[in-house]
């Protein structure tokens, strides 16, 4: 079953805003949702929080292989169709996009600029997909580029999955020369959610405190229902 980004944000929304938190929160209330809309990954989902800080990294990208949801339940992409018309306005430019994923991002800015796209792990699956792009297998908490080497630096639905979000906030800001652009949701932090999170973003001050914020070289906005950050580097 796929949903689309701006369905799983209504979804969500009404999970978060409307129940109450100590329902929200609770086992017996989220057990049958879980079962019901993830099947035999609920365990996982259910569970995940509570080893995820104490587990490695090897263990913790074995989980995402092993329960191969994203593509399932939401297919190419999880960047709503708001955030995406904004993103496609770049044109002419040099873009790194760190947590490329399946690619699809990627591919669509290849078409008006020039985009490298990394991630842990790239498919082969991909790189056929998106010949028009250069792929490299890199880890965001350490990437393999030299200080401010890429104009713009593009990461949309992965800062909210990182064990060291500093390191990985230092990484992005390092590299970036011009631009750099951030999407993370728009979530409330419960132990059970539909999606293997570690970090969560609920208000706009979430993420000066996260990602830092210049009110002369920084915007944030909630688009389509996510958190649209663009910082101009100085």
């Amino acid at each position: 079953m796929r949903v689309s980004r701006n369905v799983s944000i209504a979804v969500q929304y009404v999970l978060d805003q409307l129940v109450p938190p100590i329902v929200r929160d609770s086992k017996w209330f989220m057990t049958p949702l879980m079962k019901f809309v993830l099947k035999r990954n609920a365990h996982d989902f259910m569970t995940f929080k509570d080893w995820v800080f104490k587990t490695s990294d090897d263990e913790y990208g074995a989980l995402y292989e092993r329960t191969g949801l994203p593509e399932e339940l939401q297919g190419d992409t999880d960047v709503n169709d708001a955030c995406m018309r904004e993103l496609l306005k770049l044109e002419g430019r040099k873009i790194l996009e760190v947590g490329c994923g399946r690619g699809f991002v990627a591919g669509k800015l290849a078409e008006k600029n020039k985009v490298t796209g990394c991630d842990i792990i790239i498919a082969d699956s991909v790189r056929e997909k998106y010949p028009q792009v250069e792929f490299v297998e890199a880890n965001i908490e350490k990437l393999p580029y030299k200080d401010k080497s890429c104009d713009v630096v593009v990461t949309t639905h992965t800062l909210e999955h990182v064990k060291d979000l500093p390191a990985a906030v230092r990484e992005l800001k390092r590299v970036a020369k011009k631009d750099l652009i951030i999407v993370v949701p728009k979530q409330r932090p419960y132990k059970y959610t539909f999606s293997l999170h570690t970090q969560f973003f609920p208000y706009d001050w979430s993420l000066e405190a996260a990602f830092g914020f210049d009110p002369e070289t920084t915007t944030i906005r909630n688009l389509g229902g996510d958190w649209y950050y663009h910082q101009k580097i100085k």
